[in-house]
């Protein structure tokens, strides 16, 4: 597997061979109470926004510390052979989220192939505000959500199944890996806090494992 690891904002952490699978749902109002909703209407939907921390004994004023407003662009997606790459143009970022198989084996060129998982090795929450994904084209997509709490493990994850025709809004603090298109492309609707502050979990080098992703109903 080879990339240009200039334009990929984190390098992705390999070399293990375990995998903790998560649960799939399908995405409802019901199962992502505590995580989210789904959303119909995009571009009025509300963003939540976190006013920033007082680092002290003194509050911060109030009509301050929330003012950055929301940042919005398309987050484009694509698997090229076994490999899921991702462009975040809202804040001009690049990611390799995932594989499709071992990374070691992975083709990260070529035809993309027939997908049952995907193995994610990171995923991040936003404690400045919330996130929203909507499909463009009415394209269906997996993303594993855990609840807040920087003792997340693996195991804390669910992977929620969209089928395209909503859009995904997450809350502040919620952990997501990947946002993983059921298609070989997807173009979705992003609209986030405009700090864009991320706190992360590396699940190779910290637990030793992937997330695995199901693509598929059992």
């Amino acid at each position: 597997m080879e990339f240009d690891a200039a334009k990929i904002h984190y390098i992705p952490t390999t070399g293990v061979r375990r995998v903790v699978e998560t649960p799939l749902v399908a995405a409802t109002d019901e199962a992502l109470k505590g995580y989210g909703c789904l959303v119909e209407t995009p571009t009025t939907f509300p963003i939540e926004i976190v006013r920033w921390p007082a680092q002290g004994w003194r509050p911060v004023d109030d009509g301050s510390g929330d003012q950055a407003g929301v940042a919005e662009g398309i987050f484009e997606f694509w698997w090229k052979g076994e490999t899921l790459f991702a462009r975040n143009n809202a804040v001009g970022d690049s990611y390799l989220f995932a594989w499709s198989t071992w990374p070691e084996e992975a083709a990260g060129d070529g035809p993309s192939t027939a997908r049952e998982r995907a193995l994610v090795w990171r995923a991040n929450y936003h404690p400045d505000g919330g996130q929203l994904f909507y499909p463009m084209g009415g394209q269906g997509f997996v993303v594993p959500l855990a609840l807040p709490g920087d003792d997340v493990t693996p195991e804390r994850f669910v992977s929620f199944r969209c089928d395209g025709s909503c859009g995904l809004y997450i809350h502040p603090n919620i952990w997501h890996g990947a946002v993983v298109p059921l298609d070989d492309r997807a173009e979705l609707l992003d609209r986030q806090g405009r700090v864009h502050a991320r706190v992360s979990v590396d699940f190779a080098k910290e637990f030793g494992c992937y997330l695995g992703v199901p693509l598929r109903q059992p």
